[in-house]
Formats: C-alpha cells, structure tokens, sequence
C-alpha cells in the first residue's frame, strides 16, 4: 500500500500555491506510507529555470563542498558555461546552460557515486526515508510554486526502505513515474530492457515501469501509446501517475485493483489515492470526481 498525490495546475494564478495544494494533499495520504517519501515539482522558481538543464542528485552530503562540485563540473564544460549547485533538503541541484546528457557526463566525472534522480529543463526531484511531512518540510515543499507536482508515499514491499528505492523515479528529462503497486514480472522486462542497454539504478520495480516508458517515448510513441505498451508488457496490481514538462497521464490496471480517484476543474486535474487529499482543494465542490476506468489511460496537457 502506497500513497500517491498529483497536481497540475491550468490556472496560472495558481502556480504560486502549488507547494502548499500539494503539501495539503500529501498530508491525508501519509499512513498509506509512512516510510519514505519523494516529490517532483514542475518550473519552480529557485529550482529550475528555462534554458538551463538541472540533475537531482540523492542525497545532501556529496562528499564535496558545494562550491567544489561547481569547479569540477564547469572545468568539464565547454567555455563560458557557467554551472551551480544549490543543497535543498537532503536533495543536491546542479544546473547549467548546456544539454542534460552532457550535464549527467559532467557530474558523472566529477561524483562518480552519485545517484541522479531527475532530470530535465523544468523538474526537481527530491525523495529521502522518514515521515513524509518531515521530508516535505524539510525540502521546504509548502511555500514552493510551479504548475505542476507529484508526491508519492512508500511502504516498502518488494524492496529494502531506501531513498533509492523512493518513487518517483525520473529516468528521462522531465518525465517522473510513481507507482501503487507491483509488477509481478518486473525481472523478466527489466532483463529484456538491459539487454537493450539500458542502465539500472535500483531494484525496485516501479524503476522498471520508468524505464519502460521512457524507452517507448524514445522510440516516438506518444504517452498515451507507452502506456497502453505498458500495459501489455508489464502484468500486475497498480496505478499509476506519470508526469512530463507538460503533460500528466494516469492509468490502473485491468482490473482497477489500486485505489485512485481524479477531480478535474477548469483550474487544475489533481489525483490522489483517496479522496480526503482531495476535499481541501480550491473549487472542489464544483468539481467533475470520478474514480478512472479499469486498463484506461487518461492524459492531460498544460
């Protein structure tokens, strides 16, 4: 049993309470996991910025300074590209003005056993072990703005109570999976995708859902088409949520044995695992609510 809390916000004059609508929605979906938590939250002034590719790194303590981390990775960059780091919580942020694989080659050289846990133009990613409200607050979550984000709860089933092991997982740019559930033949798909080439960060097998998709978009599939893919692939109980810079989709198994529940606005789409993190939303009484459809994919765009 886990918790999941996500938010997009179709109402600018909404963006600046972001954190605190999702902070709110978090706090009702805690006991579906007390032990760890992750966030990922959407164009957040401080975080991220336009035109500048930003890693998430696990973790505060890098065992470099933070003005270290910044010399190293600069001195692997081309000329005049400046680079920052910025600690948030227990989360390390490094950003530069260049692509993002050539950012991950940077940082990658200069921390080789850092673990990236997002990346992209426009998301932040940031997940530790703990109560979930100690995490939130500790990453300062309720006075941050954005247009969109994702909480996710965790209790741990399949997998050791890590932060690694934390969802959501971000294995592409901007995109983020979280995940209530298993997937029962997650070691067959993840050996199918290694042979592939693709590359693990963990053993938990809502990575192996991220990297599923990720590897279908990056064959031209749309996010619908991915997780329609998903669903023939991947056998088992879930529901899932599934972010980009500007979409968000989410989608149950056949059988619609995980809990989720939407309400929609002209304002904003927010899911949750159960309604309570809903009911302090702006607008909610006036909300479309409905529980999705068994194997249906549902996307939204900002």
């Amino acid at each position: 049993m886990c918790g999941i809390a996500a938010l997009q916000l179709r109402n600018p004059s909404l963006h600046p309470q972001m954190g605190s609508l999702l902070s709110s929605m978090l706090c009702q979906i805690v006991d579906r996991g007390p032990d760890s938590a992750g966030l990922a939250v959407y164009n957040t002034p401080g975080l991220v910025s336009d035109g500048t590719s930003t890693l998430s790194l696990l973790g505060k303590d890098q065992g470099m300074t933070t003005a270290a981390i910044t010399a190293g990775v600069a001195a692997m960059l081309p000329a005049g590209a400046a680079a920052a780091t910025k600690v948030v919580g227990d989360t390390t942020l490094v950003s530069a003005a260049v692509g993002t694989d050539l950012l991950v080659k940077a940082v990658s050289e200069t921390l080789p056993g850092a673990t990236i846990i997002g990346r992209g133009e426009h998301v932040a990613v940031m997940k530790s072990v703990g109560h979930p409200m100690d995490i939130a607050a500790e990453h300062g979550l309720e006075a941050m703005a954005g247009s969109q984000g994702l909480s996710h709860t965790r209790m741990a089933t399949e997998s050791a109570v890590t932060a690694g092991g934390s969802h959501p997982f971000s294995v592409a740019d901007d995109l983020c999976l979280v995940h209530n559930g298993s997937f029962s033949n997650h070691a067959t798909v993840r050996r199918d995708l290694k042979r592939e080439g693709v590359v693990f960060d963990s053993e938990n097998d809502t990575e192996v859902g991220a990297r599923y998709v990720a590897s279908r978009l990056k064959q031209g599939d749309t996010l619908e088409e991915a997780l329609v893919n998903l669903g023939k692939v991947l056998d088992g109980f879930y529901t899932l949520v599934v972010t980009t810079a500007d979409s968000m989709a989410v989608v149950r198994d056949p059988i619609a044995c995980k809990p989720a529940i939407i309400a929609e606005t002209d304002d904003y789409v927010a899911m949750a695992s159960e309604y309570r993190a809903l009911a302090g939303l702006p607008g909610i009484d006036n909300a479309r609510i409905f529980e999705p459809e068994p194997g249906k994919v549902y996307t939204w765009s900002l």
